[in-house]
């Protein structure tokens, strides 16, 4: 038995790469018009016959779940609600009990398809929104009334009863709005902020559009937000892994370094299917290591060449390879090859330079992770299974190891419904800061 970087004993075979978040893009097609589209998605485009259909997208589903039936599966697009089966693929991958998440740019949200996206089982719905001026929003996204509508689509959503997120590119043009979007998401009632760092790729290729310094401002700017709106706001940093590096760097003991195994999730707990059915290790990586229409998800995700080299972080090159922060952050590895053509190389959008820190790898112990696959240890009630299906799949594992912690330092050697419900104000207590949803899932009495 191996041991990985993070303290954790791992398989020499499964090591500790879990499937736990899935990003899709159905399509291609979109009605924005974004210059950053990593995608490079067809502004008003027609109908794509090589995009996967609706039985493809079961099959799909169906594989994933073999890998992984807890994962927690982003349909996107392009804009996913241009295809007409969008609420068939939601209901396929809910009733298989994946948390599935409708990544939208909320213009074409109305009543009508949010009562056909809630009644189908979607957990939540993602909304971008780069500034709060909406002539600069719409700029960025090249049509304009797109704030105007995506402003409609958080009422609507509000009203229907559906939880959503709002997510933001960062570029020089918006990194100083950070904490007025931040802002209004908390306002507004959003259950996440997610902060997107531009990788050059598709129409955003050659534009980064941000410079090292103010990458850098930008992640110390979301960790005293992150630190304002603790227990209220669930606040993420994307394509970004230098942020864990800044979270130690101000609190070495945060729980924020020490849920997410390892740090650039590429191929260790991420991938992306694109519309034709290509599994490419992370949406930034156009790199194709398969089709799923000829192969199945296990199999290329745990075998395909590329996935296998993106999971030897022992292989980094350059300030990554030297850096103590490697095993917490090694860098986007989207970003290296983009700039490099060399996955292993310095990710050249962080100005650290190793050894301020000592030089000594940073290791940590991961004491919760998200994706964890729910095991049993101790004896539970079928009422107290039952209670769990309030949790989103992708934290029930880490919810149970939870539960199963209190009961075992109590020497309970059943867990009933009052052990769950007991053991919450602990849980809400360490993971609720990290993740407000648990008081929604968890810190409830009745239903």
């Amino acid at each position: 038995m191996e041991t990985s970087s993070t303290g954790l004993e791992i398989s020499p075979t499964k090591m500790d790469f879990r499937a736990y978040s899935i990003s899709w893009n159905l399509t291609k097609r979109c009605n924005l018009n974004c210059d950053h589209c990593y995608l490079d998605a067809e502004f008003r485009g027609g109908l794509r016959t090589d995009e996967l259909n609706t039985e493809e997208c079961f099959r799909v589903i169906d594989q994933i779940a073999e890998v992984n039936p807890n994962a927690f599966l982003i349909l996107t697009g392009g804009e996913p609600l241009l295809r007409p089966d969008i609420y068939e693929i939601i209901r396929y991958a809910a009733d298989r009990k994946f948390m599935v998440v409708l990544g939208t740019n909320g213009t074409l949200i109305n009543r009508a398809n949010a009562l056909k996206i809630k009644e189908a089982g979607a957990h939540g719905v993602g909304i971008s929104i780069d500034s709060m001026d909406a002539g600069k929003h719409d700029k960025f996204r090249g049509v304009q009334n797109a704030w105007d509508q995506s402003m409609e689509a958080f009422n609507v959503l509000n009203e229907v009863g559906i939880d959503f997120l709002i997510q933001m590119s960062v570029s020089e043009m918006n990194y100083k709005e950070i904490p007025d979007v931040v802002a209004f998401a908390e306002k507004i009632g959003a259950m996440a902020f997610n902060l997107y760092f531009l990788v050059c790729t598709g129409r955003g290729q050659g534009n980064t559009d941000i410079s090292n310094a103010a990458y850098e401002e930008a992640l110390k700017m979301l960790y005293e937000q992150q630190m304002k709106y603790k227990g209220r706001l669930m606040i993420n940093s994307k394509c970004a892994p230098q942020y864990k590096r800044v979270v130690y760097e101000n609190d070495p003991d945060s729980v924020y370094t020490r849920t997410y195994s390892g740090g650039c999730p590429a191929a260790t707990h991420y991938s992306r299917i694109s519309p034709e059915g290509n599994l490419t290790p992370c949406p930034f990586i156009e790199e194709s290591v398969g089709s799923l229409k000829t192969r199945t998800f296990k199999d290329l995700w745990e075998n395909a060449p590329l996935m296998v080299e993106l999971r030897n972080r022992k292989g980094l090159e350059g300030k990554c390879g030297a850096c103590e922060f490697s095993a917490m952050c090694s860098g986007c590895r989207a970003r290296a090859f983009a700039e490099t053509g060399n996955y292993m190389a310095t990710d050249p959008s962080c100005d650290y330079e190793p050894g301020a820190h000592g030089g000594k790898e940073i290791t940590l112990k991961i004491e919760d992770t998200l994706g964890l696959e729910v095991e049993f240890h101790t004896q539970w009630t079928p009422e107290a299974k039952q209670r769990l299906d309030r949790i989103p799949s992708f934290a029930r594992g880490m919810v149970v190891k939870g539960i199963e912690k209190y009961a075992m330092e109590r020497d309970i050697t059943l867990i009933d419904e009052t052990v769950v419900k007991k053991s919450r104000e602990e849980m809400i207590t360490k993971r609720g800061a990290m993740f407000p949803f648990l008081k929604k899932f968890i810190n409830t009495e009745e239903g």
